[in-house]
């Protein structure tokens, strides 16, 4: 009964192709840390990620000179109005040649942030000049000469930024703006509906009685007394329907139509400072605009 029991242990591991540690045939172990170092060995190293080359930039002398310049300006060293020093001595306190100041100054020039007056040198532009009264209000008589227009404010007040302001101004949705709707008037004739934002940390103490007693050009009033210069503005226009707001504002029927304005306005640094929104009449005038 051993023997056959023996036989019948031995007949059923073979079957299951166990190794009894008993059996007369050695089986030589496999190491599992060398398999693991074997598998290891076979794996590519990851790729590393690929990086663009980055080419040094260059910009032009007088491109670095009209930099410097405008630095300048925008600290404040010379006011809107005032005179600068002359190429000759921009040449001598940036060390460049005089031709270099002027291919900058003729930049500055162009985007109208100085002006050239002959026989007198070159000024900061300033938002009381007469020509700058219309730099940014595009809208012109059919016929007579464009003067501007009267202002009456319907309200001025400090909100909380909606979002679609926040975003277009480069703030935090909530954060102080001031508000402003006022209805421009040519001839007697309303003719602009308009509401403005500026932020609240840049016009503290802006409010209507204030810009009631002031009788110059509003952007005059933003440079003079918050020290706030509009250097360029970015305008989407398209033609609307007038609502019953706009028609009551402007005494005309409802679905009258009138040009639709949205423009926001820069200072330096590419710092949008205002937002405005327009609804312009032009039963009587037109939206002019050069290209150069």
């Amino acid at each position: 009964m051993n023997s056959a029991s023996t036989n019948l242990t031995n007949n059923a591991t073979a079957a299951s192709g166990a190794v009894s540690p008993s059996a007369d045939v050695p089986v030589a172990p496999v190491a599992p840390v060398a398999a693991a170092a074997a598998v290891t060995a076979t794996q590519a190293p990851p790729a590393a990620p690929s990086v663009p080359a980055v080419s040094p930039t260059f910009s032009p002398l007088y491109q670095q000179i009209k930099a410097l310049i405008t630095q300048s300006l925008q600290s404040g060293e010379w006011k809107p109005g005032e005179l600068i020093p002359s190429e000759v001595e921009l040449a001598g306190r940036f060390k460049v040649s005089q031709g270099t100041v002027r291919k900058a100054i003729d930049e500055l020039a162009a985007e109208n942030l100085v002006m050239r007056r002959q026989g007198k040198g070159t000024f900061v532009s300033t938002h009381h000049e007469a020509r700058a009264h219309f730099r940014f209000l595009r809208l012109v008589p059919d016929e007579g000469v464009p003067h501007y227009p009267e202002s009456k404010f319907i309200e001025v007040k400090r909100v909380r930024a909606p979002a679609d302001v926040a975003r277009l101004m480069d703030l935090k949705s909530g954060d102080a703006v001031i508000f402003i709707k006022r209805v421009q008037y040519f001839d007697g004739v309303p003719t602009i509906v308009e509401e403005l934002w500026l932020p609240g940390q840049i016009f503290k103490g802006l409010t209507a009685e204030r810009l009631v007693e002031y009788k110059g050009p509003m952007y005059g009033l933003f440079e003079t007394e918050f020290g706030t210069r509009m250097i360029r503005a970015s305008e989407q226009i398209r033609a609307v329907c007038a609502d019953a707001g706009a028609a009551q504002l402007l005494d005309i029927d409802v679905n009258t139509p009138l040009l639709s304005s949205e423009r926001v306005s820069f200072t330096y640094g590419d710092k949008p400072v205002e937002l405005r929104r327009g609804l312009y009449l032009t039963s009587h005038h037109h939206y002019q605009n050069e290209l150069s």
